[in-house]
């Protein structure tokens, strides 16, 4: 049941009463008898579930900041492992092949300079 707000014009006095829709707005104060008003108020109401946010519907341009935003980021990211130098990139293609850590171990061993005594 939905709850109007009144306001007396006699008594200055706002209550509110809890009536059904179909029922008719009441006319006279319950106190003093003035005559009142119906008061218009905003309607209580939750928003739930997604799509109420900014961030829920983007528009195209926050779509395409949010690409950039991606796409720099794993650049960012290659240009790191890529400028680590060699061993780097051979430890990490050895593990992107599915090698085991002996194998990487292994690779790396045979990049190390070897000490002969001459």
């Amino acid at each position: 049941m939905p709850t109007y707000d009144y306001r007396c014009d006699r008594c200055e006095r706002t209550f509110e009463v809890r009536q059904r829709i179909s029922e008719a707005p009441l006319t006279a104060c319950d106190r003093c008898g003035g005559p009142i008003h119906r008061l218009l108020a905003p309607a209580p109401f939750i928003l739930k579930g997604g799509g109420w946010y900014v961030t829920d519907y983007p528009s195209e341009g926050r779509k395409k900041g949010m690409e950039a935003e991606k796409k720099s980021g794993s650049e960012a990211a290659t240009a790191t492992s890529t400028t680590s130098g060699t061993d780097g990139a051979a430890s990490s293609a050895t593990s992107k092949s599915g090698g085991t850590s002996g194998d990487a171990s292994a690779a790396t061993a045979s990049k190390s300079p070897s000490t002969t005594s001459s």
